[in-house]
């Protein structure tokens, strides 16, 4: 543990996290805090807007197509932008770039709240997701270059878990919102807790970052990432409606995929790459970004179908929904800071094994409910399930992350490894979407009677089912490329 009596190094600025652990125990404590709270903000909205999304639809007037399009409008610019953030953090400094991007979120999250129809709401949501790109990366990079390895487990598992529980604290809260007053005032919640954050980030969180790090930023890819990954989801959410051989469908698709072959051409060719591909010559590296591509891509498609499921098919109030995920969120916030912990002591191998598949479990409960329907053996027991197996995982993935690379190399990985969830997600709500909704999405402006409901409950349980495949696909991923590989040596 660090010196309680040990001052900041290099007066204030650390450098890499070539100092972590000369930060006291007190300063370690505001540090946490401050990227708890900040991370929150980003958890709190996602978890809110999803249990929002049908009333949402409802006030405005809104098609499938485009309620898909206020989850992915944040999460594509987030996706694309996250590396470049990271990337930013490591060069202008962690602490500048995690404080702008809560004035951005704030920002944005007002903006949500005021938006008069629905082109306003999506475009405000991808200003969101730019503040997200900046937030997110770099409170994992601060907490990277404030915990020494001893400690770095045990602190993102706090980080996780907090995070975790007001993902918990969303959904509830957002669903008594919608209820009771409107949609519109689950964006007021984020300047609330962005205040006291700003506060402490001003005050006690030290600056830090990569005195390596290159002299210019990766501008041209980050353009590219954003129209090729654009481009494949248009395609993806357009095509249920209009069919795979039409036009517009085609060409979004294709040039989509031409722009994200341009973007790796362009990284292995660029001085300043901001996702550099010789991280994944770490074959640790690139088994946990692909068993994190899986696992939350099962995640994010479950969580957006859900809903629906829940209001549409079973008939429950936005609270009642947002109710069912607090078992699931409570699970994982209470118990990650434990296998984050033992995680330190035992290595991450086995409950990345163990953990999706425990995740794939729930989702198989969920599409079979074989002890029911109900609100408790048909949603509460599985999502406890799957709940769980998120608790066994994210810790020691997210530590692998860090630890799988030079230690100078802890914001662009981390950025990596976000950008990587947020395009599971991405894909996920496009795919999961048209599976579970697409022979739903001409009757929704409709009296969801009976056969309607059976249509969205038939395209629900497949999407499940999808769901616990590649949950089960990422644990044999963990089995096949994750051992015992200690950190490799610091160099470029």
């Amino acid at each position: 543990m660090s010196n309680p009596k040990a001052q900041p190094c290099d007066e204030g600025v650390i450098r890499g996290i070539r100092c972590a652990g000369t930060q006291s125990v007190a300063a370690q404590r505001w540090v946490l805090t401050a990227t708890v709270l900040g991370s929150s903000i980003a958890f709190i909205d996602a978890s809110v807007v999803n249990v929002a999304l049908p009333a949402m639809r409802s006030n405005l007037n809104a098609s499938v197509v485009a309620i898909q399009w206020v989850v992915n409008a944040y999460t594509l610019c987030l996706a694309a932008l996250i590396l470049i953030g990271g990337a930013a953090g490591d060069h202008f400094g962690r602490r500048r770039l995690f404080v702008a991007g809560i004035v951005v979120f704030t920002a944005a999250s007002i903006w949500c709240g005021l938006a008069p129809n629905i082109a306003h709401l999506i475009v405000a949501r991808a200003v969101q997701g730019l503040g997200a790109s900046m937030l997110i990366p770099n409170s994992l990079a601060i907490i990277g270059a404030t915990f020494d390895d001893s400690g770095r487990g045990r602190a993102i598992g706090t980080w996780a878990g907090f995070g975790a529980l007001a993902g918990a604290a969303g959904p509830l809260l957002g669903g008594w919102l919608v209820d009771h007053t409107s949609w519109r005032m689950i964006f007021f919640v984020n300047p609330l807790i962005a205040v006291p954050t700003l506060w402490i980030a001003l005050r006690r969180v030290p600056e830090s970052r990569d005195p390596g790090s290159a002299a210019g930023l990766d501008w041209v890819g980050a353009l590219l990432i954003f129209l090729g990954l654009g481009g494949v989801v248009a395609a993806l959410i357009a095509a249920p409606s209009l069919g795979w051989g039409n036009a517009v469908v085609l060409g979004l698709l294709g040039s989509g995929a031409l722009m994200l072959i341009a973007f790796l051409w362009h990284e292995h060719a660029s001085d300043t790459p901001m996702m550099p591909l010789s991280l994944f010559r770490s074959r640790v590296f690139s088994g946990i970004n692909g068993l994190t591509l899986l696992l939350y891509a099962a995640l994010g498609g479950a969580l957006f179908i859900l809903p629906f499921d829940l209001i549409y098919v079973h008939g429950y109030s936005a609270t009642q929904t947002g109710g069912a995920f607090l078992p699931f969120a409570l699970t994982v916030g209470i118990l990650s800071r434990l296998f984050g912990a033992l995680q330190d002591k035992m290595g991450a191998r086995l409950p990345l094994i163990v953990g999706p598949a425990i995740v794939g479990c729930g989702y198989v409960l969920l599409a079979m409910q074989p002890f029911g329907d109900g609100f408790w053996a048909g949603f509460i027991g599985p999502l406890v399930v799957a709940g769980f197996g998120m608790a066994v995982s994210v810790a020691p993935l997210t530590t692998v992350v860090l630890t799988a690379v030079p230690k100078e190399r802890a914001g662009v990985a981390s950025g990596v490894n976000n950008a990587v969830a947020q395009t599971a997600n991405l894909m996920a709500v496009a795919i999961f979407g048209a599976i579970a909704l697409g022979g739903f999405r001409q009757t929704l402006g409709q009296t969801v009677d009976a056969a309607v409901k059976q249509i969205l409950a038939d395209g629900i349980d497949t999407a499940l089912l999808l769901a616990a495949a590649l949950a089960f696909t990422s644990s044999l991923v963990a089995f096949l490329t994750l051992g015992l590989a200690e950190r490799p040596a610091d160099k470029r």
